[in-house]
């Protein structure tokens, strides 16, 4: 199964290129964020038309997340991120697709900070690691995946000291991104490209693409009971006209739980 992750940021401005990259690429299923649009104003007919069922929260003017399925069915488990019934924002969904529980989301910015932004993108992330854990719990495939807003370390970004105030690098959601991985889940660009990992979103500023001066925000996660059999970012779709400053990320995965090699086995029993 090939699933993947793109913050399309604004889908009314980029429906053409996401349905010539569904096309091109054909992922099972897509979680997508900032369509900036209300729910109405999706391109549901379209995307049926391509092949893929949709389940879509949406939002005017910012934030908006939606699931896309190709060939199955996309049924709602739940549209909001639990924990806080007065947050209206857009910004998560899950959705079980073929046997597998898909958790789309879209965490906050948090910038400027200090400030009540960041302090609303702290409480976001706490609820976020109490529902990864109770879905980690459960024991079932699980996939999440999404723009966090998070640079994980020095290691996902080109130059941290130039980022260094940004709510992306800060220690506490550093800290919350850490915590959630220490569940259990597998990073899965992180576990393919454990050297120089790719980086998933560059600035329309500061010519930032064009020196592939990247950060890496956008992250898929996996549960136990999946494998991770190969992942990367489609980092052409940055450079075509009119593109998000966010690149698609994505990787196959399968049920099963990895094969450890020989050489780690022997390194356990010794």
């Amino acid at each position: 199964m090939r699933v993947a992750s793109w913050n399309i940021n604004s889908i009314a401005r980029r429906t053409d290129l996401l349905l010539d990259w569904l096309a091109r690429t054909q992922p099972d299923v897509v979680a997508l964020q900032e369509l900036k649009a209300p729910t109405e104003a999706f391109p549901t007919a379209a995307l049926q038309e391509a092949g893929y069922a949709s389940l879509v929260v949406g939002q005017r003017t910012w934030n908006g997340v939606a699931l896309l399925a190709r060939g199955h069915d996309v049924l709602p488990v739940t549209t909001t991120l639990p924990g806080d019934s007065g947050d209206k924002e857009a910004r998560y969904l899950e959705a079980a697709i073929n046997g597998v529980l898909f958790a789309g989301l879209y965490l906050p910015n948090g910038n400027p900070q200090p400030g009540p932004k960041f302090d609303y993108k702290l409480r976001w992330f706490e609820r976020l690691r109490q529902r990864t854990a109770a879905l980690w719990a459960s024991g079932q495939p699980v996939v999440l995946l999404g723009d966090w807003n998070v640079v994980p370390t020095d290691a996902d970004i080109y130059k941290p000291d130039s980022w260094r105030d940004d709510a992306l690098l800060q220690p506490q959601p550093r800290a919350a991104f850490a915590e959630v991985l220490r569940q259990g889940w597998t990073d899965a660009i992180k576990a393919v490209h454990p050297g120089q990992v790719p980086f998933t979103f560059w600035d329309y500023r500061r010519r930032a693409w064009e020196r592939d001066a990247g950060l890496r925000i956008d992250h898929i996660l996996v549960s136990a009971s999946l494998s991770v059999v190969n992942a990367g970012v489609d980092r052409e779709e940055r450079g075509r006209e009119s593109a998000s400053d966010h690149a698609p990320v994505w990787a196959e995965i399968k049920l099963g739980k990895p094969k450890r090699s020989r050489a780690a086995r022997a390194g356990k029993a010794a």
